[in-house]
């Protein structure tokens, strides 16, 4: 009986594929993508998946079927290819990136909310005890943290349950795209909204910003990455699965498929029935609102394409822009839940627990309960200081996005460089491998490296060419503060516990 138990809290293949593609696909990245790039947005993300996001996954899942009894994720799969210091200071540049990931979508993610019951973006009207606009979205931020760190507290099943839904929500919307992208191809008799005149559509985007841009339309594979990351986060969630030899690689592949096909193909689809220029060009458009405005013209186009009145169409309209509020509310509440506790558990338990003070390394129901009221108390105050501290505390925080944009994606690098030091050691059991000689992982290691490398040098490059010196500091400043803390935090438990090392 108990151990019947025991299994069923385990994540099944379903549960494990609805968790990655929860944390992993944000549809919000299919509409930005168009209104940065047009359909020339496409050969970049089949770019980043060859030579990033596939590769990049089954390293991860060869790493996790590997490493299946272990709990401390990234960590653990550093730790023991390379070494401790190398992975304590990939996985604390991981994981602070989450950090400010919280911060910045906790107070952002009112406006789904806000969509969801008004049918458009009212947050910076709203009032609450005297708070006003940004001050208000703050105190949402921080009870919503405290509901989320507290219901995460209490186990994986409460975590599963609520990912769960967020995965169906984010299916749901992207088999609405579809559906409703067809339907009005058919009443359009094959028509496109926005016209594909060739080869020059993938290669030229209508977006005057990146006309003739190079480094821009360059700096784009950064965002192709952003879109990609998050699968190394459940790298912390092998021990939670059922046979997760098995398991954990086929969901790694699985999601990697639909996640890579399902960006390109979501592209494609919205140039069906929305024309650049005219619904995407206009100056109310921004990429905070992208995805309202293209689903809202979904609806709107469903609507005159079957015969319905221009009120009606309208109507329509809205009901689709109040469904995605809903569907994005409900896909950022599971990747919260899954990211509230998943970086972290892989920090704690992967790492030695005198690294830590106090009991801030002890763990509860698989959990490390007090170090995920810690980061809560963080990300509140983070939080807090954004929304009170006026001008000069939004221009920390952006500093700080600046800091991160950089170092969310170098610990990829870390990860893939460990990956042919783990082929290299026979003395690891590897039941799942895909890349069968080192040469091939070498390979593919220097091609995932380049590939972010590379991106991220343009992505520091570009804001310097426009102008923005501070943002190309900053994005240089964050990885080298972020490494420099990790690097003093470890040097320090070393030479506390020499003896024991």
């Amino acid at each position: 009986m108990e151990e019947g138990e025991k299994s069923a809290k385990k994540l099944t293949l379903v549960s494990l594929i609805l968790m990655i593609f929860t944390s992993v696909y944000g549809f919000n990245n299919i509409p930005r993508s168009f209104y940065k790039m047009g359909y020339a947005a496409i050969p970049w993300y089949i770019f980043s998946a060859i030579t990033f996001f596939v590769p990049f996954a089954l390293m991860v899942a060869e790493f996790g079927s590997a490493f299946k009894d272990e709990r401390g994720g990234i960590y653990s799969w550093m730790e023991k290819s390379i070494g401790p210091r190398f992975a304590f200071v990939g996985t604390f540049m991981w994981y602070f990136s989450y950090v400010t990931w919280m911060v910045n979508v906790a107070s952002g993610m009112w406006i789904p909310v806000s969509n969801a019951i008004f049918g458009k973006d009212t947050t910076q009207s709203w009032t609450l005890f005297g708070l006003q606009g940004p001050q208000v979205l703050g105190a949402l931020a921080i009870i919503w943290i405290l509901v989320v760190t507290y219901t995460s507290t209490k186990g994986i099943e409460k975590i599963k349950k609520v990912t769960s839904l967020g995965g169906s929500a984010v299916l749901l919307l992207n088999v609405f795209l579809w559906v409703g992208a067809i339907a009005v191809f058919i009443g359009n008799k094959g028509q496109l909204a926005q016209p594909i005149e060739g080869l020059k559509s993938f290669t030229q985007t209508p977006n005057p910003k990146y006309v003739g841009n190079v480094i821009a339309s360059l700096a784009f594979v950064v965002y192709a990455l952003f879109a990609y990351g998050g699968i190394e986060a459940m790298g912390g969630l092998v021990d939670q699965t059922e046979d997760p030899e098995t398991t954990f690689p086929k969901g790694i592949l699985i999601s990697a498929a639909v996640i890579s096909v399902g960006y390109s193909l979501g592209i494609l689809f919205i140039g069906i029935f929305t024309n650049w220029e005219s619904v995407m060009g206009i100056k109310e458009v921004n990429l905070g609102n992208a995805s309202y405005i293209v689903m809202s013209n979904l609806g709107y186009s469903l609507g005159t394409v079957f015969g319905a009145t221009q009120d009606t169409a309208i109507a329509l309209g809205h009901g689709v822009a109040r469904f995605v509020g809903l569907s994005m509310f409900l896909a950022l509440s599971g990747a919260f839940f899954t990211l509230m506790y998943s970086p972290l558990k892989q920090l704690i338990e992967g790492t030695p627990t005198k690294l830590w003070p106090g009991k801030v390394g002890e763990t509860k129901n698989g959990l490390p309960i007090n170090a995920m009221w810690i980061q809560a108390t963080m990300v509140c105050v983070m939080i807090a200081l954004v929304a009170f501290g006026g001008s000069s505390m939004a221009a920390f925080f952006n500093i700080l996005v600046s800091m991160t944009n950089v170092a969310m994606t170098l610990p990829y690098m870390f990860i893939a460089l460990a990956f042919p030091y783990f082929k290299k050691k026979t003395e690891i059991e590897k039941p799942f491998v895909v890349f069968k000689t080192q040469g091939i992982a070498n390979f593919w290691t220097w091609v995932v490296v380049l590939t972010v490398g590379l991106a991220n040098l343009f992505c520091i490059i570009q804001p310097a060419l426009e102008g923005d010196i501070q943002t190309t500091i900053w994005s240089v400043a964050g990885p080298i503060i972020f490494s420099v803390v990790a690097w003093v935090m470890y040097d320090r438990y070393e030479k506390k516990n020499k003896d024991e090392i």
